[in-house]
C-alpha cells in the first residue's frame, strides 16, 4: 500500500470520526440520549477496533456492527424505555412540546372586545420570468394609518416541518416612507396620483431605491384574485397563518372572525412564568403556565395540562409524554379490563404456537414416513405436490382460505362440503372457537412441507442396519418408530421445533390476514380480539385502537414478548449444542 493510499484512508477515518462526532452532539442538543448513546459506543469499539493491533480481526465486523447497533440494540433500548411511559394519544409531545402549542398555537389565542382590526396588502419581489417569490412585503391600513412589515424571521416548526409560529414587526409609514433596520422602504404610487396619502393608489415599493417589491394581493381587492391561488397555497401556508405582527404593545393576527381577511388585535389565553418550589435547603426553579384571562396556574395532573372553565370546573388541555414507571406492566394485573383479556391472549397465543407446532410436525412426519418408504413409486412426483403450499407465498394462501374455504356464505366447505350434507354453515370467522379452528387449519396447511422436508431429511439420516436388527429381534413396526425412528428423529427435529414455536409465538401475517384477532372479545376497554396472540394485539394498541394509540403499553408487552422469546432461544441453544460448540 503506497503512501497516498494510506493519506486518503486516514483522512477518511478523520472524516467519518468528526461525523459522527457531529451526530452525537447533534442528538444530544436535540435530547435524543439514547440513539447519541448508541453511535457513542459503536464510535469508541470502532476506533478501539482501528488503533488497536488485539482488535485487528474486529475491523472486519465494523459495518455489521453498525446496523448491529443501529437496527437491534438501539430499537431494542427505545422499546425498552417506552415502556416506563405513557407515550401514545393525548401524550404525543414532551412537557415543552406541550407548553410551546400552548403558546404558540393560534387555538390558543384570544380577540378582545372591539378589537382594532387593519386591512392589508402584500407585496412580493417577482424574479427574473417575472414569478412570484416568497420574498414579500405586508401593508396594513385603516382610514389614517398605514404599516410595514417584512417578510417574517422567526419561524418555529414542528417535528413535521409545520409552521407553528412566526413573528414580526410592525412599522409606522410616514409621508410615504419608512427606513426598517437600515433599509429604506419607498411608497410608489402612480404620476398622477402623487401627493395623495391613501392606499389605493400603490403599486409597489422600493427597497433602498433597488429591489422592487409590487403589489400583489388584497382580500378585499377583486382585481388581484388571481393571485388568490399563490397567496394562499404558499404565502399564507408558509408565513401567514401563524404569523403574529408586533406593534409596541399590540399583537396582531390574521382573524378567524374575518374568514382571514382582516389582522386583528389577538394575545395569548396563556403564558409562562417560573414558580420556585421549596424542597428542604433548595430552591427548584419550575416553569408554569398561567391563563391571562383569569391570572390562575394551570393545573398538571396526569401527566396533561388543565384549566378551569367558566362553572369552575376542570377541562383537559392538552397532555405530555413523561415516565411512569411500572404503570403499564402493573394494570396487566390490577386492571380487570385489560387483565382478563390480556391473559386470555396469554394463554391462546401459547396454545396456538403449540398446537400449530403438533399439528404441523404430525402431519408431515406422516408424510414423510409416506415418502421415505422404499417400496412407494412417484416419490419425486408426490414431494413436488406436497411442497407446494411451502412455495406459496403464504400471505396469499391465507387470503385463499379466508375468502375461498371459510367465507360463511359462497366458501366452498359451507356451502359444497357442509351444504351437501345438510350440515348448517359453520360461522368460521365470527365465531371464537371456529374462528380459532380455522387459523390452526390454515397454518397446519401453510407448515406441513416444512415440517415433513426435515423430518424426511432426518428418517434418511437413519442407519437401516437398526431396523434390520429390530425386525431380527421381531420389533413390530410400532415398536420401530418408537423405539428406533422417534428417539434418532428427535435429536435432530427437536431444536427446529423449539425454533418453529418461537416463529408461531410471533406469527402476526396469518392472525392479521385470516381474521384481523376477531371476533371481537367483550368487556374489555382495549381493541382485544378472541384469536388475537400477543404480537398482534401489541399492534392494535399501537395502531389501531378505538381509544387512540397507546404506544407505551404496547412496548411493555413488547418487553413481555420479548422475555419469552429469549427463553425459548436460550433453550433452543442448549438443545442444539451451541453454547458447548462456542466454548470449544
Amino acid at each position: 500500500m503506497n503512501k497516498f493510499t494510506t493519506f486518503l484512508i486516514w483522512i477518511f477515518i478523520g472524516v467519518m470520526n468528526a461525523l459522527l462526532v457531529w451526530a452525537i452532539l447533534l442528538l444530544f442538543i436535540l435530547a435524543n440520549y439514547g440513539l447519541g448513546i448508541v453511535i457513542s459506543i459503536f464510535l469508541v469499539l470502532t476506533d478501539w477496533a482501528i488503533f488497536s493491533k488485539k482488535a485487528y480481526p474486529y475491523r472486519y465486523t465494523l459495518p455489521a456492527l453498525f446496523f448491529l447497533f443501529i437496527l437491534t440494540i438501539y430499537p431494542i433500548y427505545y422499546t425498552i424505555d417506552t415502556s416506563f411511559t405513557n407515550y401514545g394519544t393525548g401524550h404525543l409531545f414532551t412537557r415543552t412540546n406541550a407548553i410551546d402549542t400552548l403558546l404558540t398555537d393560534p387555538t390558543y389565542y384570544f380577540e378582545p372586545e372591539n378589537p382594532k382590526t387593519y386591512d392589508f396588502k402584500v407585496f412580493v419581489r417577482y424574479d427574473e420570468q417575472y414569478k412570484p417569490t416568497e420574498d414579500f412585503l405586508l401593508l396594513l391600513y385603516d382610514e389614517k394609518n398605514m404599516y410595514l412589515s417584512e417578510k417574517p424571521e422567526t419561524l418555529e416548526y414542528d417535528s413535521r416541518g409545520n409552521l407553528i409560529y412566526a413573528e414580526s414587526e410592525l412599522f409606522p409609514i410616514e409621508r410615504d416612507q419608512i427606513t426598517v433596520n437600515n433599509a429604506t422602504y419607498k411608497i410608489i404610487r402612480p404620476t398622477e396620483s402623487l401627493g395623495t396619502n391613501g392606499n389605493d393608489s400603490i403599486i409597489a415599493i422600493e427597497k433602498d431605491g433597488e429591489i422592487r417589491y409590487t403589489y400583489f394581493y388584497s382580500p378585499v381587492d377583486p382585481l388581484t384574485s388571481t393571485n388568490s391561488a399563490f397567496y394562499n397555497s404558499v404565502l399564507r401556508q408558509n408565513y401567514l397563518k401563524s404569523l403574529n405582527l408586533v406593534l409596541q404593545d399590540q399583537n396582531f393576527r390574521l382573524s378567524s372572525s374575518t374568514i382571514f381577511r382582516k389582522f386583528s388585535e389577538a394575545y395569548r389565553v396563556y403564558d409562562t412564568s417560573v414558580k420556585v418550589i421549596v424542597d428542604g435547603e433548595r430552591e427548584i426553579y419550575k416553569t408554569v403556565v398561567v391563563n391571562t384571562l383569569t391570572n390562575k396556574e394551570l393545573v398538571e395532573r396526569d401527566s396533561a395540562f388543565w384549566d378551569y372553565n367558566e362553572n369552575g370546573e376542570l377541562y383537559r388541555l392538552i397532555g405530555y409524554k413523561d415516565y411512569i414507571g411500572g404503570e403499564n406492566f402493573a394494570k396487566i394485573i390490577t386492571d380487570p379490563r385489560i387483565s382478563g383479556p390480556f391473559f386470555k391472549i396469554f394463554g391462546w397465543t401459547f396454545a396456538y404456537a403449540g398446537l400449530s407446532v403438533l399439528l404441523t410436525f404430525v402431519v408431515g412426519l406422516a408424510f414423510a414416513l409416506l415418502l421415505n418408504d422404499v417400496n412407494l413409486k412417484g416419490k419425486v412426483v408426490y414431494r413436488t405436490l406436497l411442497i407446494i403450499p411451502w412455495a406459496i407465498p403464504a400471505f396469499i394462501s391465507v387470503l385463499v382460505w379466508r375468502n375461498g374455504f371459510f367465507n360463511e356464505t359462497y366458501g366452498i366447505i359451507n356451502r359444497f362440503i357442509l351444504g351437501n350434507l345438510g350440515i348448517n354453515p359453520v360461522k368460521w370467522l365470527n365465531d371464537p372457537f371456529w374462528a380459532k379452528v380455522a387459523i390452526l387449519i390454515t397454518n397446519t396447511w401453510l407448515g406441513f412441507p416444512y415440517m415433513m422436508t426435515i423430518n424426511l431429511g432426518a428418517l434418511q439420516s437413519i442407519p437401516g442396519e437398526l431396523y434390520e436388527a429390530a425386525v431380527i429381534d421381531g420389533a413390530t413396526r410400532w415398536k420401530q418408530f418408537r423405539q428406533i425412528t422417534l428417539p434418532l428423529l428427535m435429536v435432530a427435529v427437536a431444536p427446529l421445533l423449539v425454533m418453529s414455536f418461537a416463529f408461531n409465538f410471533n406469527n402476526f401475517t396469518l392472525i392479521y390476514l385470516l381474521t384481523g384477532g376477531g371476533p371481537a372479545m367483550a368487556g374489555t376497554n382495549t381493541p382485544a380480539g378472541s384469536t388475537d396472540i400477543l404480537i398482534s394485539y401489541v399492534y392494535k394498541l399501537a395502531f389501531e385502537g378505538s381509544q387512540g394509540q397507546d404506544f407505551g403499553f404496547a412496548s411493555a408487552i413488547s418487553m413481555i414478548i420479548f422475555a419469552i422469546i429469549a427463553v425459548f432461544s436460550y433453550f433452543n441453544f442448549r438443545f442444539s449444542g451451541s453454547f458447548e460448540e462456542v466454548s470449544r
